[in-house]
């Protein structure tokens, strides 16, 4: 299930490889990103603060992340992100597709 929503969240890919992808998501307030699945662990990092409601296909949650603020969660979990802040937001999603090929 997804959001009713018009206005799409607009996505930019910064590197995309066989380890990892790297897109900057930009979101006009109402926005949404679809449902979608992730096949990878990811990190998400706010660049713009703001509230993010996110649909799992039961429920709907709403968490409201500073500019700067990170978080992560494991791959498989279907969802929606929508804005629901009355400003723009943005965030870089980092996809770890091969951890073993990132050197740290």
């Amino acid at each position: 299930m997804t959001f009713a929503c018009t206005i799409p969240a607009v996505p930019t890919v910064q590197r995309d490889d066989e380890d990892v992808r790297i897109t900057r998501w930009d979101f006009p307030p109402g926005a949404a990103t679809g449902w979608h699945l992730h096949a990878s662990p990811y990190f998400v990092i706010m660049l713009i603060g703001g509230i993010l409601r996110v649909h799992n296909g039961e429920t709907v949650s709403e968490t409201e992340l500073a500019q700067g603020q990170a978080y992560n969660r494991p791959s498989g979990i279907e969802h929606d992100v929508m804005n629901g802040s009355p400003h723009p937001i943005a965030f870089v999603e980092i996809e770890i597709k091969r951890p073993q090929a990132i050197p740290f």
